[in-house]
């Protein structure tokens, strides 16, 4: 690491760095999302069942998504710290370490989901009439499956170093070309729901590839080299007490979302379509609060190293006063235009846009809460307060919403599971606001 990055990431007025980091960020969050969104927007044409597979497959997804940022958060944090301390040996090493380790777990989920795809599909959710089209998706993810979690392991490698404009083209360019593929594999070469899969596949391999030449090639990141390859119980002790919340946070979500599919089922396929839409919805508008978390973790984690303790608290300052005021604008204009939002995914079946609509609504009424939650979490992490960090992460996708969705589903039905996730977001604000306010008072006196 040069002097130049140093005193950029020590020394610059903290709301413009935040910017500068984050501006990128929020391009990967709301590039990373369109993934899903293109391919939940193509293949809404072929129909309620094939939407609704979908939905089913995203909860796997979400947990290669987990393991990425897992490894990547875990052995970034560890990076950013000894970059911030002058340490580029230790850096070399957890790149490594932290990359090789990724590979093999995409491997190990890769091969095992392969040999047992119908009862995978089934325990993600899928009901009988959506079954052969959550297989036919499924096939083609799992190939994709290491691909996907050493480009988000990369991805935020790169992020923690500061160096997020690469971590941007390597993740752009593979979105921009799974928005390529879908409609002509989809229409054009009529493979159907198996089009929207390879059009995923075949990105995530692009974005892969690219961002591992980018951290080998470009100059001020750190490479990765096989002979650095170092594991052993420290170096996995960095990583699970790096990426442990982010791990927590993304696995939950598959979690929640499996059990959320199970319940949807209960009321029709058009019940898991539309939470599916209100889902990829919901995950846009949360990709620029992500990004802005992203954008303020290399600041915290550089800083907080450093031991300048005061920009730790002014970057943080910032960063829920720009998330309260970016989702509150957000979520009322997607209250305001519900309808319309679900209806662009052109399936004709009122039951979906009626569902839909009113899971959207109820989640914009408390989505503003999330901004606080995010950056809460994401300070907490960056710090090193694995335990408050992780029962954060924990909070809103599994201490809460999986207990209020058993309880309200079986007490109100349908309306009952619509209402446990805004439930779920109030509870989770008020405990991330308590664990934050203690870690400000004990840890950056």
């Amino acid at each position: 690491m040069t002097d130049a990055k140093f005193q950029q990431m020590t020394g610059s007025p903290v709301e413009k760095l935040i910017i500068q980091m984050a501006l990128p960020t929020i391009t990967i969050m709301l590039v990373s999302a369109m993934y899903n969104i293109a391919d939940t927007y193509f293949v809404s044409f072929l129909g309620v069942n094939a939407t609704a597979a979908l939905g089913v497959v995203f909860s796997l997804m979400a947990v290669l998504q987990a393991a990425g940022f897992f490894f990547g958060n875990g052995a970034g944090n560890y990076i950013a710290r000894s970059l911030g301390a002058r340490n580029n040996s230790a850096a070399l090493k957890m790149a490594a370490t932290g990359f090789f380790t990724a590979l093999g777990f995409g491997l190990l989920i890769a091969l095992t989901g392969s040999v047992y795809l119908a009862p995978l599909a089934r325990l993600l959710g899928a009901t009988e009439t959506i079954l052969p089209y959550t297989v036919e998706y499924l096939r083609y993810i799992l190939l994709g499956a290491p691909f996907m979690v050493c480009a988000f392991m990369l991805n935020n490698c790169l992020r923690f170093q500061g160096n997020t404009f690469w971590s941007m083209v390597g993740m752009v360019s593979g979105a921009a070309l799974n928005v390529a593929l879908d409609p002509l594999f989809i229409f054009v070469f009529r493979l159907g729901v198996s089009g929207a899969a390879l059009a995923t596949m075949l990105s995530q391999l692009f974005s892969f590839v690219l961002l591992l030449w980018l951290a080998c090639n470009v100059r001020h990141n750190v490479p990765i080299r096989p002979g650095e390859f170092t594991p052993g119980l420290r170096v996995y002790k960095e990583i699970i007490r790096g990426g442990s919340p982010s791990l927590l946070r993304q696995s939950l979500l598959s979690i929640s979302t499996i059990f959320i599919n199970h319940a949807a089922g209960n009321f029709g396929d058009a019940a898991i379509a539309a939470i599916s839409i209100v889902s990829r919805i919901i995950q846009i508008m949360g990709a620029a609060l992500l990004g802005l978390g992203q954008g303020f973790q290399p600041v915290c984690g550089f800083n907080y190293g450093a031991g300048n303790y005061i920009r730790v608290k002014q970057a943080y300052g910032f960063c829920l006063r720009v998330s309260t005021i970016l989702l509150t604008a957000l979520s009322f204009s997607c209250f305001v235009a519900a309808k319309p939002i679900i209806l662009l995914f052109r399936i004709a079946d009122p039951a979906v846009t009626d569902i839909g609509a009113l899971t959207l609504r109820l989640q914009c009424l408390t989505f503003p809460l999330a901004g606080r939650i995010i950056i809460d979490n994401m300070f907490l992490q960056t710090i090193g307060k694995t335990l408050p960090a992780s029962l954060v992460a924990v909070s809103r996708q599994g201490l809460f919403l999986l207990p209020l969705l058993f309880v309200l589903t079986r007490w109100q039905g349908l309306r009952g599971l619509q209402l446990s996730i805004p439930a779920a977001d109030i509870c989770a604000f008020v405990l991330s606001v308590y664990l934050s306010g203690w870690a400000v008072k004990k840890y950056l006196k």
